[in-house]
């Protein structure tokens, strides 16, 4: 059996302004609180982290060392990283609909959706077949999207998920099907 801990990384300026992210750091105020995680993550087994600078420093703050894994980075945003979503919605907004409505849609020259959420499906199913517990700090559009293809839910329900910063998401995987456990959670035992 394995049983999988997504947590998403503490808050960044770019959480906060509701912006698409670069690789920016955390702050003192989340680097605080990323601290806490020590007390929700279990002390063994493999923990692994996005190679991006706030999953690996959310890692270091709460005393985790993971392994970087490129396929837990978060959708490649193109030339949106860096801009608010209200400025997008204001200077852009039919790119900013055909995004968030057609699944294949990449206006920003990044990655679509559909080519996101097939990247999360298969480091999913892949994670399926190894037992042991492991710990994955990460972004909120990778938990969503995991939650999505564990589920077998329709792509669109990715839109009606959150992950909230340092928040926890358990799944078990039992014979190569997932099971969610619990999803957005902060504060509850591991």
């Amino acid at each position: 059996m394995r049983r999988l801990l997504l947590v998403r990384h503490a808050p960044t300026a770019a959480t906060r302004a509701v912006s698409f992210p670069q690789d920016e750091p955390l702050d003192s105020r989340a680097r605080a609180r990323a601290a806490e995680l020590a007390a929700l993550v279990p002390p063994a087994g493999e923990v692994l982290a996005s190679p991006a600078r706030r999953c690996r420093e959310t890692a270091a703050a709460a005393g985790l060392d993971p392994i970087p894994d490129e396929q837990l980075a978060e959708c490649d945003f193109g030339l949106w990283a860096g801009r608010s979503l209200a400025d997008l919605h204001a200077s852009q907004p039919e790119a900013v609909r055909a995004w968030m409505t057609d699944p294949d849609a990449c206006p920003h020259g990044g990655e679509s959706l559909r080519a996101f959420a097939r990247r999360i499906g298969a480091w999913l199913d892949s994670q399926a077949r190894a037992d042991g517990r492991a710990v994955a700090i990460t972004h909120g559009g990778v938990v969503k999207a995991a939650l999505v293809h564990a589920l077998a839910a329709p792509l669109a329900a990715f839109w009606r998920l959150d992950a909230a910063p340092l928040a926890v998401t358990e799944l078990h995987a039992h014979d190569g099907r997932w099971t969610v456990t619990r999803v957005n959670c902060g504060g509850c035992p591991a």
